[in-house]
């Protein structure tokens, strides 16, 4: 949600800002307004002017480039480095650094880092206390430079490899020089920084402000992902793009420009070679470790970083699959936070609740309607005049919010509330009063920096200063010892702020030479948010920590949360960076109530899980402006499959809790009942990513990488490995246009439809007004358990799995199963159990067999299995009696109870397929059984 809540646009194109302001009393709200008018011909002059120098001409050309001038390896250290020398200096953008370092090294056989630094002064770089990133230095020396014979002059080059590692980084003694890097396996070049003699954009450059690096991709075979934040209707990168990492508050409903994080980190699938060596789906990533303002310049054949600060810090994850590029990723900036079971559920929030009664009003109308509802939020309406760690004392009086929050968990449901980082300058607000005494403020020119935001002037808290995390988690306890919410939601921390404080004359960070496409329109950096001169604990300027802001607040609040609760803490953060992951959730922020809108939700939830934050959702219903009964509608289907849920909008809107419609009640009851008997998939997928890195909603090329067709679609997703959404996305459709991968399919909320691809191919689905089509694909096994109205009545409940047969390999599943809120995932106590099953079609029988870690905890639940249904068996096959009558039911490590067990079987939809269900079973799932169903 954009806090500054009405600084949104759902114009598609921004081209200029002009504030308006409002004051008013409390209750209402002082809107700072962004109204965007096209200014196209300014526009054009701006892009002239600023990189006019970017010509090629030799006379304002940004760079020339460097030569290599000695090279070091030390085989004691298995390390390669080399010194660079400026060719000669060009004084566009600053004058430039004469003499670089360049380093490379294998972490592991998976992982190459290649960093370039000025040789003579320390520089900006993310301090490892911000994201550790502990190292194990291995660097192997594959040759020493060589002559390898070509036309013209002989080129000098030196390489560097792993011996287990398909990667080979190769250093090129050209003039410029350059560097690549590439696979042993195939010879692909997967970064080609070798520069074109021709175009010096494509050299290295390297000024106190400006970086640059150009890699040439192969534009017919490179698919890129990534590189956000920035709202998209294409998951996969389009050529001819700038994009724009700086952190802004700027509602998500504006495409195509920076928004609240940065993430400069890509994932690049790649087609297959036309010599066969490079197979369809083989993948690496990419990351930029560098927290500085950029442009990423795409061109298709070409990806360039402009970078205003820091050092060139790369990462090269070798993959060579989707998943084994995340797992490498997350290895380095951190896996992602477990999150609590009840985060599952549905939530529920708006900007403009007027009351407690309001909230009140809101529950019991879900419990009415029949709706799940798992958690209540509220925006900063609680506050009193807007100050956080207060409770505004008419409509929300602190004994009338303790007594609605212990009415909620005696319901089995849970509160969630905001907090902004401004803290209002007030004299007589104790929270104002502790920070300044503990010295915690962003400074500038020797005070505290006064901006403002929703109470007037306020002080930021400087989360990089070691004191803010007793400052903060002192706050946070004080407060939760007022009322015992059950998490934190962050916002306006990328930092926002409603003004823009005027540059100072003698620095060169608030407007530095090289201009950002900031907003879309090259707007300072400075434009509302602090300004990039002030400066944090050690004298580390704003210019270079800006984007970091979200994520420090994120780890502060997440160790707060952990100290006080010892539970698994739920954080929900607008700002992120590069290990946000690692400590909060994350939603796309404010977009608008449009069909776009819904749409663009589904590259932005996959992007995120792609930069390891995989606890996203988007505003079910759409935050800005009015949405309408239909789109309401449509939004839950999608948004029930989103893995974080949340209904929320903004002050000035219609209502659109699901229950304000029938029809969108009726919905509602449906797909949330199908996400509640899913819950134990998301949990276990949530395990998958605490554990591995991967997204909970994922691309299809996740699970098909040798599909190229799946690299193009931005309609559909995966929930794990094998769940498949395909929502209506257009006003008036009864039908969807749905890209089904190869293999068998069935229908969740009726598994007797099925449909079959024998390789993937476009299929137009029935989609009612009422309906979602959502499928488990052949291979998969999924343990469901019952629908609830929350998710504490639902983990009562018995499981059942469906066991969807492959007639090209195993079946497999499994469930992490916990008591959904210990720190200790998987931990050492033993206080979780996972299961893992694998089924098949093999010679007279169907079965599926478990195997148990830790089952004790499982046991002590008493959960048990209630139902086995099997999908996908040819029809060929002819099932004998199927009454129990001779061997045709064969339980392994059952017990007596299992011969009430009763099997049907069926023809499905397509006739196709058989479907065979056993019921009134009561295997316990912490105890490993086979069941076996022979077929005659």
């Amino acid at each position: 949600m954009n806090e500054n809540k009405s600084m949104l646009s759902f114009s598609i194109l921004i081209h200029a800002h002009i504030k308006t302001k409002a004051m008013a009393t409390r209750g209402r709200t002082k809107a700072t307004t962004t109204i965007i008018t096209p200014l196209p011909l300014l526009f054009c002059i701006c892009v002239s002017l600023i990189f006019c120098s970017a010509s090629s001409s030799e006379a304002t050309a940004v760079g020339y480039g460097y030569t290599i001038s000695t090279v070091n390896n030390y085989p004691i250290t298995d390390s390669l480095t080399a010194n660079l020398n400026l060719i000669k200096p060009s004084s566009v953008f600053g004058p430039d650094i004469p003499r670089l370092s360049l380093a490379a090294s294998f972490q592991n056989k998976d992982r190459l880092r290649v960093r370039i630094t000025d040789s003579n002064h320390q520089r900006w770089e993310i301090p490892q206390e911000v994201i550790p990133r502990g190292y194990s230095s291995q660097y192997y020396f594959l040759r020493s430079l060589n002559s390898n014979q070509g036309s013209g002059q002989p080129k000098q080059s030196l390489s560097l490899t792993h011996p287990n590692s398909d990667l080979i980084f190769t250093l090129r003694n050209t003039t410029p020089f350059g560097f690549t890097v590439s696979r042993k396996s195939s010879n692909d070049v997967l970064f080609d920084a070798a520069p074109n003699p021709s175009n010096p954009e494509t050299f290295l450059v390297f000024k106190d402000q400006y970086l640059q690096l150009s890699s040439s991709l192969p534009a017919r075979r490179a698919s890129l992902y990534g590189l956000g934040e920035h709202t998209k209707s294409s998951f996969k990168l389009q050529p001819n793009q700038t994009l724009t990492l700086w952190n802004a508050d700027i509602g998500s409903a504006n495409l195509d420009v920076n928004l609240y994080g940065s993430h400069p980190f890509y994932l690049d699938v790649r087609s297959p070679s036309d010599d066969g060596r490079v197979k369809a789906g083989t993948t690496h990533g990419v990351l930029l470790l560098n927290s500085n303002g950029m442009d990423i310049v795409y061109g298709g054949d070409r990806i360039t970083y402009k970078v205003i600060g820091g050092v060139f810090d790369l990462y090269f994850f070798a993959g060579s699959s989707p998943e084994l590029v995340l797992e490498q990723y997350t290895e380095v900036i951190g896996r992602p936070a477990p999150m609590p079971y009840w985060s599952f559920g549905f939530h529920q929030c708006r900007y403009g609740y007027k009351n407690v009664s309001d909230l009140q009003g809101v529950v019991a109308n879900y419990a009415k309607a029949g709706i799940p509802l798992e958690v209540m939020w509220t925006d900063i309406d609680y506050m009193d005049a807007y100050k956080d760690f207060t409770f505004d004392p008419i409509n929300f009086p602190l004994d009338k919010m303790r007594s609605f929050v212990d009415t909620l968990h005696q319901n089995g449901q849970k509160y969630v509330l905001i907090l902004d980082p401004g803290i209002s300058v007030n004299k007589t607000y104790a929270t104002y009063v502790r920070g300044l005494q503990a010295d915690v403020y962003i400074k500038r020119n020797g005070v505290n920096y006064l901006g403002e935001v929703w109470p007037g002037p306020v002080y930021y808290p400087d989360f990089l200063n070691p004191r803010s995390q007793a400052f903060w988690g002192g706050e946070i306890k004080l407060f939760r010892d007022l009322l015992p919410f059950d998490g934190l939601w962050l916002d306006m921390n990328e930092l926002s702020n409603f003004i823009t404080s005027p540059p100072i004359p003698s620095s060169n960070l608030d407007n530095p030479p090289y201009k950002i496409n900031n907003v879309g329109v090259l707007q300072p950096i400075n434009d509302r948010t602090v300004p990039a001169s002030s400066l944090h604990f050690g004298n580390t300027t704003e210019y270079n920590a800006h984007n970091l802001y979200g994520l420090l607040e994120s780890k502060v609040t997440n160790k707060a949360l952990m100290d006080i609760t010892g539970k698994r803490p739920f954080i929900l953060s607008r700002s992120t960076f590069v290990s946000s992951g690692k400590y909060t959730a994350h939603w796309t922020g404010d977009n608008a109530a449009t069909w776009n809108d819904l749409a663009y939700s589904i590259p932005s939830i996959l992007n995120s899980g792609i930069f390891g934050i995989p606890m996203v959702g988007a505003d079910i219903c759409g935050f800005g402006g009015n949405t309408t009964e239909e789109l309401c509608r449509r939004w839950i289907q999608l948004g029930a499959f989103y893995p974080f849920a949340r209904d929320h909008s903004e002050i000035n809107s219609i209502r659109q809790e699901l229950y304000i419609w029938d029809s969108v009640a009726l919905s509602a009851r449906k797909v949330l009942g199908l996400r509640y008997r899913l819950l134990p998939y998301f949990y276990t997928l949530m395990y998958e990513a605490h554990t591995k890195g991967t997204p909970i909603a994922r691309p299809l090329f996740f699970s098909f990488p040798e599909d190229v067709t799946t690299y193009e679609i931005s309609s559909q997703f995966l929930v794990g490995k094998g769940v498949l959404v395909s929502p209506v996305l257009q006003s008036g459709a009864t039908t969807v246009d749905a890209y089904i991968p190869k293999g068998s399919w069935f229908d969740l909320f009726n598994v007797s439809n099925s449909m079959n691809a024998k390789s993937g191919k476009y299929v137009t689905l029935d989609a009612p007004s009422d309906h979602i089509n959502v499928h488990v694909g052949e291979g998969n096994i999924l343990a469901l358990q019952g629908e609830a109205m929350t998710t504490e009545a639902a983990r009562k409940t018995a499981f059942q799995l469906v066991v969807v047969i492959s007639s090209s390999r195993n079946s497999y599943g499994q469930v992490y199963l916990d008591d959904g809120e210990a720190l200790d995932v998987a931990g050492v106590k033993d206080q979780w159990t996972l299961v893992s099953f694998y089924g098949a079609l093999h010679n007279n029988s169907v079965f599926v067999t478990s195997k148990v870690t830790n089952g004790r905890f499982a046991l002590d639940q008493n959960w048990i299995i209630d139902k086995v249904t099997f999908l996908g068996i040819p029809k060929h096959r002819r099932f004998n009696g199927i009454d129990l009558a001779g061997n045709e039911l064969n339980i392994v490590n059952g017990t007596s109870s299992m011969r009430k067990a009763v099997v049907k079987s069926q023809f499905d939809s397509s006739s196709q397929f058989v479907i065979v269900q056993v019921s009134n079973l009561s295997l316990l799932i912490g105890e490993e059984f086979k069941l076996e169903i022979e077929i005659r």
